[in-house]
């Protein structure tokens, strides 16, 4: 590996690539362990896909992963260790469904008792359930039906199952909500993964006792920050990794303006940015397979601040699914905790969606939201206070959100060699490689903890090889 002269030369036992929640807890973890370490991170913030902004009136907005849910423990301690404290979402009230044709029903609890599709929609998702019971979630290549649902799309088994339209309807905008994407788009053995690494479907779309069950009170960014402060001068943000070369003596990552020499190298990166890395010697196919068929959720979050939240004294939650032609899939009432008066009401532009809402002008996005939000509480809700909104697409750095999904064939062609398998003196974090709570912080805090554990193992186990010679 050579050295190119006009970089900053670095030594360090182990460099992190990634400054998300992954990247911080494999940090923590070789923090706490008293290792050498270093993590570089290419934007001016920590966190990642988890963006907590706070807005000229105080208001703090989460435009990425926001929630926690009882059964995320490594998030909920990592929280409690630097004293971020949550409070309950709200759901009290009435929620809303808007129709296909524009009915609005409202109703309490998971779902509407009755109405078009919902007896076909309940009985396939307990079939999705049924189904994720047998998938391994550490090694998913040894479950049952593997390949044969590897093969195929989650649109394709919907059809399979029935040919409602509404129940349809139903199903494609939960693969919208919890993968960004479309059913046609993922893969059906990627879902049922997914549902048994959440601890089933419910877990997955319900509030209390689930995965939405709280908010951060400073936001979802809170701990994430905290982390960064601990770390000190051992976090390099603005640093933006273009290639690592590796063998047996160690890597050498490259930086805009340092060369970084470590034994070994943590890459906390979204699958997408891992591939736009210039790797020395290649990766092995496995690798590049998995990523090859790894692709980033298309999603926009939009955020509309009112003086008070008005749908309460209405009877209303703040809680909705639209299946009407508007950008919008489903709300939520995303206000501040109890002691702020301010009122927020969070949109979802999912999939499809998402890239007619994307092309249009930004007045046109405006309008198209805030109507969305006034078929659910009425038309005060287009006279926001404050408006603003998150297209994860454009993100320089995501590219896309909150994870990535793989396509058919992906699993099966590459995940028992490509998914988190090390490559050499590289280990590979991210939510995409947990095998719990895939896709959410949790996820990439255990994911960070499990690539750090893997680096500390390995090191021990050279060193004392080393010192027996």
């Amino acid at each position: 590996m050579e050295r190119q002269s006009t970089s900053r030369l670095i030594e360090s036992e182990i460099v992190v690539v990634g400054g998300g929640y992954a990247g911080l807890a494999a940090a923590l973890r070789l923090h706490d362990n008293a290792a050498d370490f270093l993590l570089v991170e290419a934007a001016d913030r920590v966190g990642g896909r988890v963006l907590t902004e706070t807005r000229p009136d105080g208001v703090p907005l989460d435009h990425g992963g926001q929630w926690v849910g009882p059964t995320q423990t490594r998030l909920l301690e990592l929280a409690a260790r630097f004293a971020c404290p949550t409070f309950p979402t709200w759901e009290k009230g009435s929620h809303i469904e808007v129709r296909h044709d524009g009915t609005r029903i409202p109703y309490t609890g998971a779902a509407p008792a009755h109405g078009p599709g919902i007896a076909a929609y309940v009985r396939i998702t307990e079939l999705l359930d049924l189904l994720a019971r047998t998938v391994d979630t550490a090694r998913p290549w040894r479950t049952p039906r593997f390949a044969e649902w590897d093969a195929r799309t989650a649109g394709d088994f919907f059809r399979s199952e029935t040919n409602e339209t509404e129940a349809l309807r139903r199903l494609d905008l939960a693969v919208q909500g919890l993968w960004c994407a479309e059913a046609d788009e993922i893969s059906l053995f990627h879902v049922l993964f997914y549902v048994a690494a959440a601890g089933g479907f419910e877990q997955l779309m319900e509030t209390h006792g689930c995965a939405q069950d709280s908010r951060f009170t400073a936001g979802a960014a809170a701990p994430a920050r905290a982390v960064a402060s601990l770390l000190g001068d051992r976090l390099r943000l603005g640093e933006r990794v273009g290639s690592i070369a590796y063998g047996p003596e160690g890597v050498r990552v490259r930086t805009g303006t340092s060369e970084i020499l470590a034994r070994r190298a943590i890459v906390a990166l979204p699958p997408h940015a891992v591939a736009a890395l210039d790797f020395t010697p290649a990766l092995p196919p496995g690798r590049t397979g998995w990523l090859a068929h790894a692709r980033m959720g298309r999603v926009a979050k939009v955020h509309a601040v009112y003086e008070t939240p008005f749908w309460r004294v209405a009877g209303l939650s703040g809680v909705a699914t639209l299946y009407d032609d508007g950008p919008v899939g489903v709300v939520f009432d995303n206000s501040p905790d109890a002691a702020d008066p301010y009122g927020v009401l969070v949109g979802f532009v999912y999939g499809d969606r998402l890239d007619r809402f994307a092309a249009q002008e930004d007045t046109a996005r405006r309008a198209a939201v805030l109507d969305s939000l006034a078929s659910v509480v009425g038309p005060r809700a287009r006279r926001p206070r404050d408006y603003t909104e998150k297209i994860w697409t454009r993100d320089p750095f995501a590219r896309g959100g909150y994870e990535a999904y793989l396509t058919p064939g992906g699993w099966s062609a590459a995940g028992e060699h490509g998914w988190r398998a090390p490559t050499g003196p590289v280990h590979w974090a991210g939510t995409e490689t947990a095998s719990e709570w895939n896709g959410y912080i949790d996820g990439a805090v255990s994911s960070g903890y499990r690539a750090a554990d893997e680096v500390l193992t390995a090191l021990g186990a050279a060193d004392a090889e080393g010192a027996g010679r």
